[in-house]
């Protein structure tokens, strides 16, 4: 049984501790928050026997395997490096950090301490993320030489839609807005796919168009839709959208185009010319999930969501995905979108790199 503590206890944390109380070879032995009434209801809900409003008395436990870093963006870098220095492996919700150069101060830390560092991406464990890597590593698209990246909602803006507090709109609080909060699922997502590859330069744009609370509205200074085009070392390009909020119906899904193929990730479709005919496939997804689950139920189970999977990489069964890297070049992607559309002009990673600053909260 591994023990983990759990920093954060509001709506973030509340999913975290649905998924942790699923797993039966993890413990949470102690739940910090600021907010008495919000530890108090978590720890009742969950049986969480031990309490305290101090992230660093939690870190002072010896017996705590993990902790489970549950706070908004500008937090994370503060207290993922006072955690790794006290000793303890961290799992992170996403983004990485509110800037690149806090996520780079994470992974060096991570790298320092000789602990793990994983970051929460959970559309990496899909089955129809599971099913573009099985098509890309059995060559079936050929040279990848394009994608995109999309992410959609009609009106899904935090707070001033409705749900959620102002801190998810606020730039002092959260960093960014769509393209932090969603838009990090599915770059992540892509990112993966295609290896992870070299950014060379980003050229991007951010709009706060749509109509809102005129109350709430007042609160929100960040984004309600990014779009951008990544380009990366040998000449592979991605196109992105992310969106709170727009006026239209859902885009149409990722896709990554090849030589040979293309696919869509999500409802996942191939897309083939064989003997001249133009082929357009789709999957029984279900029926590949049951067959992984049956020849090897093991790995199945520890790949289905991300907490699993942390919890395989605290036991040693699996070597942890590259989440970090995956999430720190993911955040370079996003800043770049950020400066391009602040010069009005594309940036070259070196200058996304050069004029990342910390946005992380003194603690």
């Amino acid at each position: 049984m591994k023990r983990i503590g759990i920093i954060g206890t509001g709506q973030i944390a509340q999913a975290h501790m649905k998924k942790w109380a699923e797993i039966d070879e993890v413990e949470i032995a102690i739940a910090c928050d600021v907010d008495e009434r919000s530890l108090a209801r978590a720890c009742e809900q969950f049986g969480i026997p031990a309490v305290t409003t101090d992230f660093r008395e939690l870190l002072k436990h010896d017996d705590l395997d993990a902790v489970d870093v549950c706070l908004h963006n500008n937090l994370h870098a503060p207290v993922t490096i006072e955690a790794l220095r006290a000793g303890k492996h961290v799992y992170c919700e996403k983004p990485i950090a509110g800037s690149w150069a806090d996520g780079k101060a994470m992974l060096d830390a991570a790298r320092e301490t000789g602990k793990m560092l994983h970051i929460q991406l959970a559309k990496l464990y899909t089955d129809a993320t599971t099913a573009s890597r099985m098509v890309i590593d059995a060559g079936e698209l050929g040279h990848i030489y394009h994608a995109a990246a999309t992410e959609y909602r009609r009106r899904g803006r935090p707070y001033v839609d409705g749900y959620g507090t102002a801190r998810f709109v606020q730039k002092s609080q959260a960093g960014g807005g769509a393209l932090y909060d969603m838009g990090i699922y599915e770059l992540s997502r892509m990112l993966y796919l295609l290896g992870n590859p070299k950014v060379e330069r980003v050229t991007g744009k951010t709009y706060r168009e749509l109509d809102m609370d005129p109350v709430r509205g007042k609160e929100m200074d960040v984004e309600e839709f990014a779009t951008g085009m990544v380009y990366f070392e040998g000449g592979l390009t991605m196109a992105i959208v992310s969106a709170w909020a727009i006026n239209l119906d859902p885009f149409s899904p990722s896709y990554i185009a090849g030589s040979k193929g293309g696919l869509r990730v999500d409802p996942f479709s191939v897309h083939r010319t064989v003997a001249d005919i133009d082929f357009d496939m789709t999957a029984n997804l279900g029926s590949v999930a049951g067959r992984r689950r049956l020849m090897d139920p093991n790995l199945a189970r520890d790949m289905s969501s991300s907490q699993h999977h942390w919890a395989a990489a605290l036991h040693g069964r699996v070597e942890l995905l590259p989440t970090a890297q995956l999430a720190l070049n993911t955040m370079l992607i996003q800043q770049g979108i950020y400066l391009s559309h602040d010069r009005d002009a594309e940036v070259t990673a070196d200058e996304i790199i050069t004029n990342s600053k910390s946005t992380a909260v003194k603690l």
